[in-house]
């Protein structure tokens, strides 16, 4: 096995395990400690993978550090505006529309030009573009409660009081990850008020980059069979074909 195909199977191996130490490696492939450290560099420096103390970690693994909305900004434009544009099209005018937090809805946000709507968030980025847009006939409103810096979006019992008086005829949301029918988020305050508005929703859509299929993170607060359809991009077939087991995607 030359170098090349060995580091293929160490992607395979990591992808399929999350994390693998360095003494698996090594047994596997009937290498040195020292030989390991080095493709564990160069698959790291390749964005394959991360290194961790005595081996590595799959970036499909579960997501230890929720990536601030900065950083989020920086990840996946092409693929964030082709879903927003999907995501655009089936707001229809005079619809009562509930928006999530998220970097991918914000894309949604700056797409929808629509002259009669009434619009629903709690993510307070999604308001701002949105109030640009406002007029006698495009409504939009912000519910308040306690912020979280990383998502700019309000959680807790005054946004979940509101919410439970509201019903929408569309929703759409984002998540950090999902894997078989779980979709994920990083905290349980922000997973329960995304789960208080998909209850009073008719229709819903996750918009999802293919890149957050099969990552794990802390909070499950939803199925995907739940939903109406997932709205994600065409990188990925075989991610595709993972969604597809549970709810209708549109790509």
């Amino acid at each position: 096995m030359n170098k090349f195909q060995r580091l293929e199977e160490i992607t395979k191996l990591v992808n399929r395990k999350g994390t693998v130490r360095i003494s698996e490696i090594m047994e596997a492939f009937g290498v040195t400690d020292m030989t390991v450290r080095r493709d564990l560099l160069e698959l790291e420096e390749q964005g394959v993978l991360k290194k961790i103390h005595g081996g590595a970690r799959s970036h499909s693994a579960f997501q230890y550090r929720e990536i601030s909305h900065k950083e989020k900004h920086t990840l996946n434009i092409e693929e964030k505006r082709h879903i927003a544009k999907l995501a655009a099209n089936l707001i229809e005018e005079g619809d009562t529309v509930f928006l999530g937090p998220g970097t991918t809805v914000e894309s949604l946000a700056e797409e929808i030009n629509h002259q009669r709507l009434s619009v629903v968030t709690n993510c307070l980025p999604v308001f701002n573009i949105l109030l640009k847009k406002k007029s006698e006939t495009f409504k939009v409103f912000l519910l308040g409660g306690e912020m979280r810096k990383v998502t700019e979006s309000f959680v807790g019992e005054i946004t979940n009081t509101s919410l439970e008086k509201m019903h929408f005829g569309k929703l759409f949301f984002s998540a950090n990850g999902t894997k078989e029918n779980d979709v994920m988020t990083s905290t349980v305050e922000e997973g329960y008020t995304q789960r208080l508005a998909l209850s009073r929703s008719v229709e819903q859509y996750l918009l999802l980059d293919s890149s957050k299929v099969g990552k794990e993170d802390f909070s499950v607060f939803c199925q995907l069979s739940q939903l109406t359809a997932v709205i994600t991009d065409k990188q990925d077939d075989e991610k595709i074909t993972q969604l597809s087991k549970w709810t209708e995607v549109i790509n």
